[in-house]
């Protein structure tokens, strides 16, 4: 049976890169380096104009975790309308509850917000409590396709969870393998799992054609120490920065 590849991408570039390798789908994604968000609609809008094959967009409005609030929720619903205006055929989502469960309100809002796309749950499902449980509430949601890796570290280290996945989905819903696949281990991913669609990253570093370079500074970072951290911009700090230039404070 014929594996479909789903390439995952953050350019205009690499889509196009991945258009030419043969992939059968593209999820579009910012910032891959922090665990992807939500692309630009201007790259949204560039990707559609210039690929024929389907294009997926990542609903995520933040990195970190996945447990969401409904100001977050709102923006997540704010982005699916968006790609949807533009032409996309799926959206790739998910979200948690506090006790590590699908969030079934928000699972089920968003995907009436999505239709009639495709809706993919995504690798937040590695984070779930129990991913039968979540498995079964995707199912009854509705949701088109999963995205996993088994709940380990890599697809092929998790292929007999996702095996045991593909066979209580059957045809109800699609298990898509993700997770450090690569030319070298996709063969014995989908022969040990079962699956019939993979999603890849197909990277490699790129070194920038640019001459000049400023030693001096950089807007790089190292990322936070876990999935459960994330930096955030609070009130008081910007009082403190405020207050110290003199400046206003509400």
């Amino acid at each position: 049976m014929a594996v479909l590849v789903e390439a995952c991408v953050d350019a205009i570039d690499a889509a196009l890169e991945a258009a030419r390798g043969g992939a059968g789908r593209i999820e579009l994604c910012g910032e891959l380096l922090q665990g992807g968000v939500t692309p630009s609609a201007g790259l949204i809008g560039a990707v559609l104009d210039r690929v024929r094959i389907p294009l997926f967009v990542l609903i995520r409005p933040r990195t970190g975790d996945f447990l969401y609030t409904s100001d977050e929720r709102d923006v997540m619903r704010r982005d699916i309308a968006m790609a949807k205006s533009l032409g996309a055929v799926g959206v790739v989502l998910g979200a948690l509850t506090v006790a590590g469960d699908v969030d079934e309100d928000a699972t089920s809002e968003l995907i009436a917000a999505a239709r009639p796309m495709a809706v993919t749950f995504h690798r937040a499902f590695d984070f779930a409590r129990d991913q039968d449980a979540a498995l079964d509430a995707l199912l009854q949601l509705g949701a088109d396709r999963v995205l996993t890796s088994g709940g380990s570290a890599t697809a092929l280290e998790g292929t007999a969870a996702i095996r045991r996945l593909v066979q209580r989905a059957g045809r109800a819903l699609t298990v898509l393998a993700g997770g450090s696949i690569t030319a070298e281990n996709v063969a014995a991913v989908t022969l040990a799992s079962g699956v019939t669609e993979v999603h890849v990253r197909g990277s490699e570093p790129i070194e920038s054609m640019m001459r000049y370079r400023n030693a001096s500074t950089t807007l790089s970072r190292l990322p936070p120490p876990s999935d459960y951290v994330r930096v955030v911009t609070r009130a008081q700090a910007i009082r403190n920065v405020v207050s110290a230039a003199g400046g206003r404070t509400t």
